[in-house]
């Protein structure tokens, strides 16, 4: 499986909003700073995210993007299938009804011992996308050092 640059930009951004803002809207000129994102770029795939109910946001000048949920309700799978069009290993391995349709039919459809093993694979991945969520990816990023940084429109010099 080959993810596209949005998807995980998407993700790094994600994280960044549930690390470092909490429930405080983000701007966008900050998210795109400190994870080297273009802000285009970055609101392109923010309408993907909005679509699928994972971000909101707020207008003004207090404004921005933050999450829809709680950080620990919103997964990593639904993450890539709010910015990818399918999440599959191989073309060929998506014809079940709970998986995307596939771009072209296999002419070796039943007759290929391969098909399942991306079927399995996939579905092992689902698995494990869906159980980690941006609230792991929090603690994972405390267990690593990162720096949180702090929200710098709030801070005021006398």
């Amino acid at each position: 499986m080959r993810l596209t640059t949005k998807s995980r930009y998407g993700l790094r951004a994600l994280f960044d909003i549930a690390y470092n803002c909490g429930s405080t809207p983000a701007q966008i000129q900050d998210i795109s700073r400190r994870q080297q994102i273009s802000p285009r770029y970055l609101e392109q795939i923010f309408q993907n995210l909005k679509r699928a109910g994972i971000l909101k946001s707020k207008r003004g000048p207090q404004g921005g993007y933050c999450l829809a949920r709680k950080p620990e309700e919103i997964t990593v799978l639904e993450v890539l299938k709010a910015t990818e069009q399918d999440v599959l290993l191989a073309d060929c391995s998506g014809a079940t009804n709970k998986k995307p349709k596939r771009k072209a039919e296999c002419p070796f459809e039943g007759n290929c011992v391969t098909q399942t093993v991306w079927q399995e694979a996939g579905t092992l991945l689902d698995t494990l996308f869906s159980g980690m969520t941006l609230q792991t990816l929090c603690q994972r990023g405390e267990e690593m050092g990162i720096k949180k940084e702090q929200d710098h429109r709030f801070m005021y010099y006398i």
